[in-house]
């Protein structure tokens, strides 16, 4: 059958409307998907290699606002391709190639307009930015590398970008109790000090080391973003010497709780050196360490056998002793009112140090020593249960990761436990990340 020239023309006319229309209705439905507003178009969608490619442009005559600047609207001087990664389409990598005005301002400065899907990294959507940045909190990066294709350096670049922006929009005014510990970074003597606020349970600051320094670089940042170093009453920390010199010299009106679980964690050492003492001797303490440090509801089976059997033998054993003393400090702490707390307190301390113990004697006059830092416990009733509990989120996420540098590692410990307000840079993402 031979078509006449009118009818290919009809046919070919009717064929291209059809494209027309289906380009059209596919258009439509990427503009709607991605969000796309006025003056902003999609001018094409391709696929190809596996790989969607949208192109994206603006109305001819559209006028521009710097807006950080100026009012006046001004037309486009010169125009810039720009790309970036999107969420997948499905499996596939996505790509938008936009076609950006650049403006001239009055002063004869040129400013690119940025479409408002960019996000804060070259080359990304703020929604693919978050996509990352959560895909971060619950995998190791270059995990995350791996699965969205993409390069360490760039998603570290991106996490280093909203950490560093979150951390200087933080308001740290009337904050008044924190927390502080060390922790390491690797093996070895490699530690950075975290900064908590005990009430939002938040990492607020990290300084490297654990030196007196490391207090002064906190109270910099503290004044930094609105805080006030007067105002700070309460500090929950170990009886390390430089965090104490760093306190008293740093924040003169702060109060030092020295955390009760580092107090027993000496206390629980000085017991298990007087149980090793007496192995020599009691060839039958062999492997009964957690034993004498584990409070008795939580001893397995095997240890509560273990322990009827000592008792039942009626062995002599110093570190059954030792072991009553551990178990009286911790008692003091359910004294009801700060009377009672000091006189049991007082009681404890005149038992132990007259004791034969020598590792027992040592940690009452290591109490003795930090007398009044223990008894400020009963009024301010801090410690550092929640330092030790972001610290052990901060070390799983390394663990799992096989080790972080430094610098990445106080990144995913903001990311982690910083509690950031995060929606501020991108509205994808939550106000406590």
């Amino acid at each position: 059958m031979v078509l006449l020239k009118t009818e290919w023309v009809t046919l070919l006319k009717y064929t291209h409307n059809f494209i027309l229309k289906k380009t059209s209705k596919m258009q439509n439905i990427f503009t709607q998907a991605l969000g796309i507003n006025s003056p902003w178009f999609i001018k094409n969608v391709e696929f190809n290699n596996k790989q969607l490619n949208i192109h994206i442009d603006f109305k001819k005559g559209s006028k521009w606002i710097n807006s950080d600047k100026h009012t006046k609207a001004y037309s486009a001087y010169d125009t810039k391709m720009k790309t970036y990664r999107h969420m997948n389409f499905f499996e596939h990598e996505c790509y938008l190639h936009v076609r950006v005005p650049r403006i001239k301002n009055d002063d004869g400065k040129v400013r690119i307009m940025l479409p408002p899907f960019a996000g804060e990294l070259n080359g990304f959507t703020l929604l693919f930015e978050a996509f990352v940045i959560k895909f971060c909190k619950y995998m190791p990066v270059h995990n995350v590398c791996q699965l969205m294709n993409l390069s360490d350096y760039k998603v570290w670049k991106l996490l280093d970008i909203y950490v560093d922006e979150a951390r200087l929009n933080q308001d740290l005014s009337g904050i008044d109790t924190f927390g502080l510990d060390e922790t390491s970074v690797a093996k070895g003597h490699d530690y950075i000090t975290l900064f908590v606020d005990l009430y939002k349970k938040a990492v607020v600051h990290i300084s490297d080391g654990k030196s007196a320094k490391t207090v002064h670089d906190f109270v910099a940042t503290l004044e930094q973003q609105n805080g006030n170093k007067e105002q700070v009453k309460a500090i929950s920390c170990d009886m390390s010497p430089a965090f104490i010199k760093g306190v008293c010299k740093a924040l003169p009106n702060a109060r030092i709780t020295f955390d009760k679980f580092h107090i027993l964690k000496i206390i629980n050492a000085g017991v298990d050196k007087v149980r090793k003492a007496e192995v020599k001797d009691n060839p039958i303490l062999k492997g009964t360490r957690y034993l004498f440090l584990k409070n008795a509801q939580n001893l397995t089976k095997k240890q509560q056998d273990k322990k009827a059997e000592l008792v039942l033998e009626n062995y002599n054993l110093k570190s059954f002793e030792a072991m009553r003393m551990r178990e009286t400090f911790q008692q003091i702490y359910q004294a009801p009112d700060m009377q009672t707390f000091r006189h049991l307190l007082q009681k404890w301390y005149h038992w132990v140090s007259q004791c034969s113990l020598l590792p027992m004697v040592k940690t009452a006059n290591m109490v003795k020593r930090h007398w009044q830092g223990i008894l400020e416990w009963k009024l301010s009733s801090i410690n550092n249960g929640i330092l030790e509990g972001l610290n052990s989120v901060i070390q799983a996420a390394k663990r799992k990761a096989r080790g972080y540098g430094k610098k990445h590692f106080k990144t995913m410990a903001y990311l982690l436990s910083g509690k950031l307000d995060l929606h501020r840079i991108n509205g994808f993402l939550p106000t406590c990340f």
